[in-house]
């Protein structure tokens, strides 16, 4: 694999190359993007060009072998889920004692530190910040010319965050940090203002169809655009998209919709959420619910925009329609409010039971009062 399996965004990735070639690689960046964008792909990209022990070129500019050791060992983090999901399992295994003292942390490579947000309330936290300003002052390089520390997330806890600022003020000469984020306004200004900011944009629909027809040929013409317009120009997403996962969470969200919008059905309300309150895959299962019922909001005010060629939801067009025929700006923007509230609840380790029921009986009252 090297820079020509990357999809998309080619002014952004030809000159972070053209960087590499001229060896003015910066110390502190931002890769800013859409969920799915190939952010962290992007990113362990680099860091195996800028170490690779035997460079290659592409197109006239740096390219990584991905076969050396350096090359081999950096790839090894790219599937960062399955890494965290048994660096908390480990933890788990811990003293109680010891389990509190220790942070999650990747590193298939020793001279490239992924920090990822840290389970269960999904921040980085200043456990991270403190390891990874360890490992940039104290630790040079041992294999590779330049040490790399990727934070997959810009949900910092304020401490963190207040940390990290003395990293990037006096960035070792060694090392280079790259932070990712879906939007860069969440970080302080401090910091994005010690960063070199580079943004990946979304590919047009058409062109993640024609990807789809060729990588998935499995889905329908119907479901391809579906996948294209849910994936929001995102290749990893449109490609990795479980369209039926994704569909049984539309389906209850559509519930919570129904419920607030329509006659109020309580019983039928807490069955569909009934299945998010507990077990080791609920908080998954939760996040999927709310980006599911996210995306409904989004076409909700898109329709009521009056521009409902830009909705994602394709196949429930008419339904929304319906639903949206009483509504206003109003009601929408208190139900995104109540989306948020219930993120940061999750992220404060909040019983999901009461968040998820809270925020639905709070639409269903918005839409009583819209109704009136």
């Amino acid at each position: 694999m090297g820079f020509n399996d990357f999809l998309g965004n080619t002014a952004t990735v030809t000159h972070l190359r053209e960087s590499v070639s001229a060896e003015r690689f910066p110390h502190s960046m931002i890769l800013a993007g859409p969920r799915g964008a190939g952010k962290y792909t992007l990113a362990l990209m680099l860091a195996q060009t800028v170490n690779c022990l035997n460079p290659t070129e592409s197109n006239g500019l740096p390219d990584f072998c991905g076969v050396c050791r350096n090359c081999t060992r950096i790839a090894e983090a790219a599937n960062l889920d399955a890494l965290v999901a048994a660096a908390v399992e480990a933890r788990e295994d811990m003293r109680e004692t010891d389990k509190r003292e220790t942070r999650i942390l990747v590193q298939t490579h020793p001279d490239v530190l992924v920090v990822p947000p840290d389970p269960p309330q999904l921040l980085i936290k200043l456990g991270q910040v403190r390891q990874a300003i360890h490992v940039a002052y104290y630790r040079p390089p041992i294999e590779a010319r330049r040490a790399f520390t990727i934070f997959t997330s810009s949900a910092f806890m304020k401490e963190a965050a207040n940390s990290l600022l003395k990293l990037l003020e006096e960035p070792p000469e060694h090392t280079s940090l790259i932070l990712l984020t879906e939007n860069p306004q969440e970080l302080l200004p401090t910091i994005r203002s010690r960063a070199v900011i580079h943004r990946l944009g979304a590919l047009p629909s058409e062109e993640l169809e024609a990807l789809l027809a060729e990588r998935r040929p499995e889905l329908r013409p119907q479901q391809r655009a579906l996948a294209a317009r849910l994936a929001q120009g995102a290749v990893g997403r449109a490609l990795s998209l479980d369209l039926d996962a994704y569909l049984t969470s539309r389906n209850d969200a559509l519930t919570i919709l129904r419920t607030a919008l329509g006659e109020p059905d309580d019983s039928t309300l807490f069955h569909a959420t009934e299945s998010y309150r507990a077990g080791a895959d609920g908080q998954e299962k939760t996040v999927s619910l709310l980006r599911a019922l996210g995306s409904l909001v989004e076409d909700l005010l898109l329709i009521v925009a009056g521009t409902p060629a830009l909705i994602r939801n394709l196949d429930v067009e008419a339904e929304l329609t319906r639903l949206a025929a009483d509504l206003d700006v109003e009601w929408i923007d208190g139900a995104a409010r109540s989306l948020v509230q219930v993120e940061q609840g999750m992220r404060r380790n909040l019983l999901r039971s009461l968040s998820l029921d809270a925020m639905a009986v709070g639409m269903e009252r918005q839409g009583a009062g819209s109704r009136q």
